[in-house]
């Protein structure tokens, strides 16, 4: 039975990253999802084959518990809530693994008579599981906008407060790891810890959220390997090695697109809802709005065309009329392109996903890097929701709390339409001086609504 148990977390291990390659092109991502699934349910059999494996029925319990939760769950949600959807299911991993440590300690008699390694392996999931799991919490109440999105912060007295939380939950570790058995000092450690993850997200800001719920990713991937460590578990070792590993990988690629340190996020981002009048820009210019007609009409007669899509096309579910748009624009001989910023949106590849969605060729998504210098030659930029992501003042204004992040270079289009419900400042709650540019003209309303007139308009010329 065990050399079965061996063979099939092997084939698990083959079938987790098989399916992870699938996930790096939207034509394969759906294949990679389900072959990844089905290495989980080959790894949750081996685990039920073990011998001696008392009290499988809770096993089965808790499967059953999560079917019923989480398939209505991911199942109803929309495409605008899955950052909120991954943050959430993120921390009841790290929760998981924290309460498994947990159980480890009582059922150990406090790790009495266990080797070191299994003692160090289970604090450390304790804390960084912890961690993990509140933290998602912060994370997912933000996103859902229970929370405020701008910092919620102690000042100069954030700090001290976090490194205070951090050590206490690490002395109350060190103190079990030298033999003291009293249950208090493991619920201190999960106690500080979540204490500590609640301390370090709150002052985040919203435009950093992406980042946060990466690096929450990782961090439950890495609790999770170390719990399997102290269980003797390889799929729980494997997998949560692979978790750990591609959420570090994608947290860093994000910090690096927008051009900042993950100790700086950290420490503290930015970001709020500041509310501009729907006459003045960033420093008071004047914002020109248009119609659907005129929009129709430029687009019509362009040679190239950039969509730069956003937040805004997501909650408005505009991406299969965007694309309707680009079949009427491409049969009028017009060249259409889509300018992705890693970052656009509220999780890694949230456009990407949704333009996929509506059947958009995979060859017309470009990256910042590929599209930034094709934006001069550009007849039209038209931009649909997108905010932080275009804002110049990134490139211009050393004063500007985004400051040195790479942004599409959208403002240097011959002309610029951009497509918003009002002139609400963006998840980094600042102004985009965008809007009051000569070059640009707003088209206030729903995107899909908006996208919809110029479409009419265009089958109309």
């Amino acid at each position: 039975m065990s050399e079965l148990q061996a063979v099939l977390y092997i084939a698990s291990f083959g079938m987790f990253i098989y399916g992870l390659m699938g996930l790096t092109g939207p034509r394969t991502a759906v294949r990679g999802n389900w072959i990844a699934a089905a290495g989980m349910v080959v790894a949750v059999v081996a685990t039920l084959i073990t011998p001696g494996l008392q009290d499988g029925w809770l096993i089965g319990l808790g499967i059953a518990a999560g079917v019923v939760l989480g398939v209505p769950a991911a199942r109803r949600v929309k495409m605008t809530a899955m950052p909120q959807m991954v943050a959430l299911f993120n921390g009841v991993g790290g929760g998981a693994v924290a309460l498994t440590a947990w159980v480890e300690f009582r059922e150990s008699g406090g790790f009495a008579g266990e080797p070191a390694y299994v003692t160090v392996a289970s604090l450390f999931a304790a804390i960084v599981g912890s961690v993990s799991f509140w933290g998602s919490l912060i994370a997912f109440g933000k996103l859902q906008e229970l929370l405020p999105g701008r910092p919620v912060t102690l000042g100069r007295a954030q700090i001290p407060v976090n490194v205070v939380l951090v050590l206490a939950a690490v002395g109350c570790a060190v103190a079990i790891g030298t033999g003291v058995r009293a249950e208090v000092l493991v619920v201190g450690v999960l106690v500080f810890a979540a204490l500590a993850g609640v301390a370090v997200v709150l002052p985040i800001g919203g435009a950093d959220m992406p980042v946060v719920v990466s690096l929450l990713n990782a961090f439950t991937g890495l609790s999770a390997a170390a719990a399997g460590l102290a269980l003797d578990n390889t799929a729980m070792i494997v997998a949560g090695m692979i978790v750990g590993a591609s959420g570090s990988i994608l947290t860093d690629q994000m910090a690096k697109a927008m051009n900042r340190s993950i100790p700086s996020i950290v420490a503290g981002g930015f970001g709020g809802g500041a509310l501009a009048t729907a006459e003045t820009g960033a420093g008071g210019g004047s914002v020109r709005a248009t119609s659907a007609a005129d929009v129709a009409i430029q687009l019509a007669y362009a040679d190239q065309v950039i969509v730069v899509p956003g937040y805004g096309m997501a909650v408005a579910q505009a991406q299969h009329t965007v694309q309707d748009m680009a079949k009427l624009l491409e049969g009028k001989r017009v060249e259409v392109n889509y300018a992705i910023h890693p970052v656009a949106g509220r999780m890694p590849g949230h456009m990407n996903v949704l333009l996929a969605e509506a059947d958009v060729p995979y060859d017309r998504l470009k990256d910042m890097d590929e599209i930034n210098e094709q934006f001069a030659r550009t007849d039209v930029a038209l931009v649909i929701g997108a905010n932080d992501v275009t804002n110049p003042a990134a490139r211009s204004d050393p004063g500007s709390p985004i400051y040195g992040m790479p942004v599409l270079n959208v403002d240097q289009a011959r002309t610029v339409i951009v497509l918003k419900r009002s002139m609400r400042a963006g998840f980094a709650g600042i102004d985009n001086p965008l809007y009051a540019d000569p070059r640009t003209a707003m088209l206030f309303g729903d995107a899909k609504s908006s996208v919809g007139e110029i479409i009419e308009e265009l089958k109309a010329l």
